[in-house]
């Protein structure tokens, strides 16, 4: 008798294999629930597992002058946390913390790069992405020395609703100037002028998106121009 075929992918890049590519690799994962902060990789240690989130984000950040941290990405569903394994890098190059707790499949370092080996769908499919993600963190670099506190909150809002799949989520101002690299006072002031505008309703972290045309045009460029990059490679 033929097995049951298996419930869609709700990992975009995974979701993108051919059928027989994806049925193996997915043969070598194994379901995880992701908790709020937890950590998945340290900078400079060995990269132990893949991840690929189904229904959560997970948040990149460098280390700046071995105190404070910046966020330099974020990795939901379109993506995944381990990308350097292409290179044959089996180190991590950036602190990796969960944002946004929920599932997401799992696949040891050793099977990946097995799968990779097996897989030339996976691996052409997997330069694109790096090319993706190369492309966003040169923008974040960009964003980060020269557009207004107000609009690099708009864009971090827009790219985690993205992740989120909702209007709502929660984070806390302490959390958002971590992210953004900005002192609190900046992130409230910030903040508070999306919420008079009523792009957004904030109260004790939680966050509600409520015009997201309006928060699109209230965010700079970096926003639209990260969305255009992976659908024009990804599709």
């Amino acid at each position: 008798m033929p097995a049951a075929q298996p419930a869609p992918v709700a990992n975009r890049l995974l979701a993108a294999l051919p059928r027989s590519d994806r049925g193996r690799f997915l043969a070598n994962c194994e379901p995880v629930e992701l908790g709020f902060a937890e950590v998945l990789a340290e900078a400079g240690e060995r990269i132990r597992h893949v991840y690929f989130p189904t229904a959560s984000f997970i948040s990149l950040t460098t280390p700046v002058d071995g105190g404070a941290s910046l966020e330099v990405g974020l990795v939901g569903d379109e993506g995944m946390l381990g990308i350097s394994l292409l290179l044959g890098v089996t180190v991590s190059p950036l602190h990796a913390l969960v944002q946004g707790a929920g599932p997401a499949l799992r696949m040891g370092a050793a099977p990946f790069r097995r799968e990779l080996g097996l897989s030339p769908a996976l691996q052409r499919l997997l330069k694109r992405y790096l090319y993706v993600v190369l492309g966003q963190l040169a923008q974040t670099a960009a964003c980060t020395r020269f557009h207004l506190v107000e609009e690099r909150l708009s864009r971090w809002l827009l790219m985690t609703r993205d992740r989120a799949h909702s209007d709502q989520f929660h984070v806390t101002h302490e959390f958002l100037a971590y992210m953004l690299g900005v002192r609190r006072v900046g992130v409230t002031k910030a903040a508070t002028a999306l919420q008079q505008r009523k792009l957004i309703s904030y109260r004790r972290g939680d966050i509600t998106i409520l015009d997201r045309s309006g928060l699109q045009a209230a965010a700079c460029g970096c926003y639209a121009a990260d969305k255009a990059t992976y659908a024009r490679l990804m599709g």
